[in-house]
């Protein structure tokens, strides 16, 4: 996007205009990932605040590598959540992320709440470097190159990670929930 190049250009000459453009276009998607990982709005909006508080201190030092500025935004937010799970040593809670489907159908809504419900808890299972794959690829939508590039790792790397994801959740829901199932 050439005009991302330019607001990203403004920025580093500390623009402080141009840097707040880029914010409101990617604080919503920003704010999204971490309350997905964090699960507590309050604290998602200050893990939010201090992420682009530390992009723009160091927004001179951003190099355009060929990837969007916000797998670089990405990049500090997943380092803002280790972070932050480091000192407080909390359980995510993704069971506090209200989800809401434009559903007619009762039983159909009831339906996907549960299977939302089994995935969330399936998800909480996962290491954190697996979940944070899982969350940029299925609900943010981004590329494996992204994903690479917020992570600092190969696009190759992402792909097996992926994958690997993909089979553990199964196996959990598979293994556990399947049982539960079945118990009932």
């Amino acid at each position: 996007m050439k005009e991302e190049g330019e607001l990203i250009k403004r920025a580093k000459n500390r623009d402080s205009e141009a840097f707040g453009l880029l914010y409101d276009q990617y604080q919503p998607a920003i704010y999204r990932f971490i309350l997905l990982k964090i699960g507590n709005k309050v604290t998602a909006e200050d893990l939010t605040h201090q992420v682009f508080l530390n992009a723009w201190q160091r927004i001179e030092s951003y190099q355009i590598q060929g990837f969007p500025f916000s797998s670089w935004l990405y990049r500090i937010a997943h380092n803002a959540v280790i972070d932050y799970y480091r000192t407080e040593k909390k359980d995510i809670n993704l069971d506090s992320i209200a989800e809401t489907a434009a559903v007619n159908n009762l039983e159909e809504k009831i339906d996907q709440e549960f299977e939302l419900n089994i995935i969330k808890a399936a998800l909480k299972e996962l290491p954190e470097e697996q979940q944070s794959i899982i969350i940029m690829k299925f609900v943010e939508d981004m590329t494996n190159g992204e994903i690479a590039a917020a992570l600092g790792k190969s696009e190759g790397a992402i792909k097996t990670a992926q994958h690997r994801c993909i089979q553990n959740i199964k196996e959990i829901i598979n293994g556990k929930y399947n049982r539960k199932i079945k118990e009932v």
